[in-house]
């Protein structure tokens, strides 16, 4: 068993059913390289090397201690075990040690990755992984620098890489009002995803508060000020223009 130094995992979540198929673990990676104003996980920010009084670290073997009991849950629902952060494809030694142990063991493994990433790593862990969940936001360059710090051309071309590859990916677009949720990002985003890749599965994911105490207690700033979830109707309405444009679009999951 592989042992990783300096790992940071800030959380391993149970009994996870919005985070892939069935009932799964959901195991989160502290570090990102972006910084979304509307981050829910705000403490995974920080790179693991600079966040000693955060989190915990972890060795493979218990971590894999953590994922295996509840692999009666996993069999008889057809969950598993979801990789999240932060961004796991930021720590790639250990994201790919414990994707090895859960191949090893059977379990069904899904990667939920802002991909931002080098596209040989991400490509390695498409391919160990049976499901990419993959976060799409913002198409315009300057404005995704804007919201999350990052240019998005890398995103954009590592989604066409996994699309030439066929690698399974279900789409999700975090709907934030007034950012993501703009009438002509979500266009452009149907239009980029329907003239250079294959998917056709999109998750819509409403913006929501429930972590937005931590900024408080980080002392970190909380862009998102007061601005309120979108309303039942405005999801769906969202979600249906998605659906217009051919795909099979879900809130949620």
């Amino acid at each position: 068993m592989q042992i990783i130094e300096n790992s940071r995992i800030f959380k391993i979540q149970k009994y996870s059913i919005h985070d892939g198929p069935g009932i799964r673990t959901t195991v989160f990676f502290r570090g990102c390289p972006l910084s979304c104003w509307w981050c829910h996980n705000p403490e995974s920010q920080a790179a693991p090397e600079f966040s000693r009084c955060l989190g915990f670290e972890e060795t493979v073997l218990s971590v894999m201690k953590q994922i295996k009991k509840d692999m009666i849950f996993y069999d008889e629902s057809g969950g598993g075990v979801t990789f999240s952060g932060g961004e796991p494809l930021y720590q790639p030694d250990l994201l790919f040690a414990l994707m090895e142990e859960c191949i090893q063991e059977n379990i069904h493994i899904c990667l939920d990755t802002s991909g931002f990433a080098v596209a040989d790593t991400l490509l390695k862990a498409a391919e160990m992984a049976d499901l990419v969940l993959y976060d799409i936001k913002i198409i315009n360059e300057k404005d995704h620098v804007r919201y999350t710090g990052k240019s998005s051309r890398l995103i954009l071309d590592n989604l066409k890489k996994l699309s030439s590859c066929n690698f399974p990916v279900k789409v999700r677009f975090p709907f934030i009002p007034g950012i993501t949720g703009r009438r002509g990002n979500i266009e452009d985003i149907i239009q980029f995803l329907k003239n250079e890749t294959s998917y056709t599965d999109i998750h819509v994911l409403p913006f929501h508060r429930a972590g937005q105490k931590k900024y408080s207690m980080l002392d970190m700033e909380d862009k998102m000020g007061n601005t309120m979830p979108p309303s039942d109707h405005e999801t769906e309405m969202t979600r249906k223009m998605f659906e217009a444009s051919g795909f099979n679009a879900v809130t949620g999951g």
